[in-house]
């Protein structure tokens, strides 16, 4: 894999939740924002925004399912700027809203024996 490539997916891994664009990648990189997206996309089968994008929803998924973060906190985390394109993104990306999905992953529920009672 070409050096620069792998720098980028490091900085996308290491700064998700920091308002982080492709201009900034390449720049750090130095490449052309365009020659970058080419390169990017050519080592591995997709373009760098939807890399980032898959990569902040699963960073999204993990925090619901992990926390009691709410939708809007995460998607501020994660380095979404609107909760209504995040909860867009995660349905088609998941199949379910947000909230749906934690409510899904939730751990079970232990029965109250008598002891928990008082």
């Amino acid at each position: 894999m070409d050096l620069r490539v792998g720098i980028a997916l490091v900085l996308m891994q290491e700064r998700y939740g920091q308002k982080l664009t492709l201009q900034k990648i390449s720049q750090e990189v130095h490449l052309t924002r365009e020659y970058f997206c080419r390169l990017f996309k050519a080592e591995t089968g997709i373009p760098p925004a939807r890399y980032l994008k898959a990569l902040r929803l699963q960073k999204g998924k993990e925090l619901l399912e992990n926390t009691l973060m709410s939708v809007k906190e995460i998607t501020h985390k994660v380095g979404i700027n609107d909760e209504s394109h995040f909860c867009r993104d995660f349905q088609f990306a998941y199949g379910l809203t947000p909230m749906q999905h934690r409510s899904r992953n939730l751990p079970p529920k232990k029965s109250r024996g008598a002891a928990d009672a008082f």
